[in-house]
């Protein structure tokens, strides 16, 4: 006989992020759950959180089974086919809001952009700008495309190869830069390991997007990249050659996260 759970008992049950699962299971608000602890799931509901909690327990991110996930001060449709986005590559805005004029009208490309936060989020706080998004996925443009509530033109393609030759003021990426063997990718599993891997040291497409950058910028153009916490003395290495006026950041964490440079 199936004996009728309330919203309280899965409350004190040692579930990772059972008030959000239950939240999706009830289709309620936090505040919602809260306020009715006694409520009874039915056999629906009851069959709905059980098969979340087992697919949360076997490590399935929660942004992935919500099917969104918030970045910046705007929410993001996420699938699997995308990586769920970071509060780390949030610095990648604000470090574009401290360098550049709101309101001054310049071209950006976002390279692998996924779920499409970066472009749309600089469409968002710059709404004079001209934005181009590229992804080698399909499936990943399709979410970003999905997402973008002003207009950016998408391309398919490896990083530059789908782009016409067109010039831009910015480039900024949160482009893979996991080594191929790094431990942690057990951790990632479930989300799409293109999209995070790139070589024995992590650098193969950094080396890549550094070295044809100033074929795509325009003169004194920026380009502003993400990168793992080790990586920014080799990075520096790489952009002296093209690049001038470069900055490191460091994100919420003291780690460094981000650099921004400019073209000679």
């Amino acid at each position: 006989m199936f004996i009728r759970k309330s919203t309280k008992d899965y409350l004190k049950a040692d579930v990772k992020d059972i008030s959000k699962l239950l939240t999706l299971a009830l289709d309620q608000t936090k505040e919602q759950l809260f306020s009715n602890p006694g409520y009874e799931l039915n056999d629906i509901e009851h069959k709905t959180l059980n098969n979340l909690i087992k697919q949360r327990t076997n490590g399935k991110p929660f942004a992935y089974l919500k099917g969104s996930q918030g970045f910046y001060d705007l929410d993001f449709v996420v699938s699997p086919a995308t990586l769920i986005p970071r509060p780390e590559t949030e610095l990648l805005i604000d470090i574009a809001l401290d360098t550049f004029d709101t309101n001054k009208k310049i071209s950006a490309l976002d390279l692998g952009t996924g779920s499409g936060i970066i472009a749309i989020t600089l469409s968002e706080k710059f709404p004079s700008w001209a934005i181009t998004a590229t992804d080698q996925s399909n499936d990943a443009l399709k979410i970003a495309q999905i997402n973008a509530t002003n207009k950016i033109d998408f391309y398919c393609g490896d990083w530059f190869d789908a782009l016409p030759k067109d010039k831009f003021d910015l480039i900024v990426s949160n482009p893979p830069y996991i080594e191929d063997q790094d431990p942690h990718l057990h951790s990632l599993k479930y989300e799409p390991i293109e999209a995070l891997i790139s070589g024995k040291d992590g650098l193969d497409d950094i080396r890549k997007i550094i070295s044809q950058s100033p074929e795509f910028l325009n003169q004194g153009g920026y380009l502003l990249l993400e990168h793992g916490y080790n990586q920014k003395k080799q990075i520096l290495g790489l952009l002296e050659e093209s690049f001038v006026n470069i900055k490191a950041f460091k994100d919420l964490n003291k780690v460094d996260r981000a650099i921004l440079a400019q073209l000679r």
